[in-house]
């Protein structure tokens, strides 16, 4: 079983009325888009892509999330349903490059356009050393 996820909200840039969605939402286009890249990507036995009904970012839709226990967890918005094949591409490299890190660090000069401008969070791995000193309360 592999330990990293790509998180992928479903919910994102969905059509509601009543209190139903209608239709397909953006965030299960995007989801979609990915999984049809998935089988040819190197690292697909390492990652497993994995649907969210809401991560809480409605007001940045389209929303993918990288994790892995013991390794930063970033999260991002402003993603376009409508990736191009290289767009994906540059999502799976980023995964790619979150994999190789031992924290899963990925600063923002190695990300690709795609990602650069929409994060949202990085949050520190649990289980990351806390310098008690340093904690005021």
């Amino acid at each position: 079983m592999t330990a990293h996820r790509i998180f992928v909200c479903t919910s994102c840039a969905g059509k509601w009325s009543n209190g139903e969605r209608i239709d397909e939402s953006g965030g299960e286009k995007l989801l979609k888009r990915l999984q049809d890249g998935y089988p040819n990507w190197g690292l697909n036995t390492e990652f497993v892509i994995q649907p969210v009904e809401c991560m809480s970012a409605c007001n940045r839709a389209c929303v993918v999330s990288f994790a892995s226990p013991g390794k930063n967890t970033y999260l991002f918005g402003d993603i376009s349903s409508d990736l191009t094949p290289a767009e994906i591409n540059d999502v799976f490299n980023c995964a790619g490059k979150y994999y190789t890190h031992p924290e899963g660090s990925l600063p923002r000069s190695e990300r690709p356009e795609t990602l650069k401008k929409g994060i949202l969070a990085r949050i520190p791995a649990v289980g990351f050393p806390v310098e008690k000193e340093k904690i005021r309360l």
